[in-house]
């Protein structure tokens, strides 16, 4: 499968391939360089602002409209709480919503196919459940869920491995076989298992969900809606009605609760913001070497050096002492800020830079068009659902981390309606083919801050999940107006 034949399943041509099309037989030198100018000079700064304004009018917002309701609720909170911006308050802000932004990440992918995924915060819950019943019987599965649910817990993992094999999904069979070895065996509980069962049982769920969809033909819809309320069961028959169990254990705790130091801070710094800057500078440069459009050299340079003094500003303030008392000292950036920095590295790299990334936006763009081009159209969608819920794992393990516990109703409630929302907010449109995790992130901090500052303000919970629900319903307004416009303008 060449990168030639999934640009051909989205139906998309480039400029180049559009332009060769005009050359005249006659070999007119003028007429070939107009024609293919465009692919061979880079622009000016005002070419470059031109042109991205004329996607906008055109309908290409991307995360625009979300990162200006982001600043525009920076500035209304801060404005009427004196506490918001506050150092505490704003490390607060990142670990609380570092959870379900995570669970919003792996959703991006389904969302890229035009499909749902309704039970990533169930499949989440179960993932949380396994791995605090894990940790607290002392790595004994088996008398923590009875001989009945034991059995039908472990055939269920092998039925996941099955399944991932018959697509020929390795991850998913390693990881769920992962998973079926640390049940039987007893594996004896510790930190750095719980983390990695829980890992492996939401790449189970992820292999059962995605089979159901990808093969059996189900529609997804469908089979989330079905598995959201068959896995809150599940939940239910570990914890136990009215039931909790403690994550009492230092490293689970420090995941959402703790922070690097000082050292390690500035560390994150260097390693974020330079490859940010080497990537960055790197692709320009690599595209100015081949002769290929570019923006100006001096507007990429800016955007790099506001990244890198934002990034730096922040590191300084998280280093600061943030503790309300002279006894204890609290500073550094929390543990959530690498992890959530890791998993946007690893997706943004995956869509934008492989192979499997292009065949992900060929089914989304058109599914038709991407089988006949020879992309396995049902590998895709099942692997799709894999990283989901896999994603959706971890997601949980912060999330359970931050409250300290998992209760029956661990991954229910706003879990999923959030990560689906702040997906959709940053601008993951709901039909599929367009999208970034990147996306996930913002719109993961627009529904943070919301949630933050209206607790500030001491407005209840109705008032928070009003102002929520109106929110993704402007987000998804502006993704329909925007695709129609788009729509009308290649006509």
């Amino acid at each position: 499968m060449t990168e030639n034949a999934a640009d051909t399943a989205t139906g998309e041509m480039t400029t180049g391939e559009t332009s060769a099309a005009k050359v005249t037989e006659s070999g007119d030198k003028s007429g070939a360089i107009a024609d293919f100018g465009i692919d061979t000079t880079s622009q000016s700064t005002g070419e470059a602002l031109k042109d991205y304004l004329s996607r906008v009018r055109g309908g290409e917002l991307g995360s625009l409209p979300a990162l200006l309701g982001l600043l525009v609720l920076l500035i209304v909170f801060s404005s009427l709480s004196d506490t918001f911006l506050t150092l505490g308050n704003i490390s607060n802000l990142l670990a609380q919503g570092a959870g379900r932004t995570i669970i919003a990440m792996g959703l991006v992918f389904v969302l890229l196919l035009g499909e749902i995924d309704l039970s990533a915060g169930t499949a989440s819950g179960v993932a949380a459940s396994v791995m605090a019943l894990h940790l607290v019987e002392g790595g004994n599965l088996l008398g923590g869920m009875g001989n009945v649910v034991f059995i039908i817990f472990c055939v269920l993992l092998a039925i996941a491995i099955a399944l991932a094999a018959l697509l020929r999904i390795w991850p998913g069979v390693a990881l769920s076989g992962v998973a079926l070895l640390i049940c039987v065996l007893g594996v004896p509980a510790n930190p750095w298992v719980e983390m990695l069962l829980a890992l492996c049982v939401g790449t189970a769920i992820g292999c059962i969900t995605g089979y159901l969809v990808a093969k059996v033909g189900i529609p997804s819809f469908v089979v989330t809606l079905a598995l959201f309320l068959a896995w809150g069961g599940v939940i239910l028959q570990f914890i136990g009605d009215g039931g909790t169990l403690g994550l009492n254990n230092e490293v689970l705790f420090k995941v959402a609760n703790g922070n690097l130091s000082t050292v390690s801070s500035w560390g994150l710094f260097v390693l974020a913001a330079g490859g940010y800057a080497a990537v960055v500078l790197g692709r320009h440069f690599g595209r100015l070497r081949r002769g290929l459009v570019a923006q100006p050299t001096a507007l990429v340079a800016i955007k790099v050096g506001a990244v890198v003094l934002f990034s730096a500003v922040a590191t300084y303030l998280l280093t600061v002492n943030r503790s309300a008392s002279t006894l204890v000292q609290i500073s550094g950036v929390p543990y959530v800020v690498p992890i959530v920095l890791a998993l946007l590295t690893a997706g943004t790299l995956v869509l934008d830079r492989t192979r499997y990334g292009r065949h992900i936006y060929a089914v989304g763009g058109n599914a038709e068009a991407a089988r006949r081009a020879g992309i396995n159209v049902a590998k895709i969608r099942m692997s799709v659902f894999v990283i989901a819920s896999s994603v959706a794992a971890l997601g949980a393990i912060v999330y359970s981390s931050k409250v300290g516990s998992v209760d029956p109703n661990a991954g229910g409630g706003n879990t999923l309606l959030f990560a689906v929302g702040a997906a959709v907010i940053g601008g993951t449109s709901l039909f599929g083919g367009k999208g970034r995790v990147s996306n996930a992130v913002i719109g993961g901090a627009v529904l943070a801050t919301i949630e933050n500052g209206l607790g500030l303000l001491k407005q209840p919970a109705a008032v928070v999940a009003i102002v929520t629900g109106l929110v993704l319903l402007l987000a998804a307004t502006v993704d329909a107006l925007s695709r129609r416009r788009a729509a009308v303008a290649k006509r």
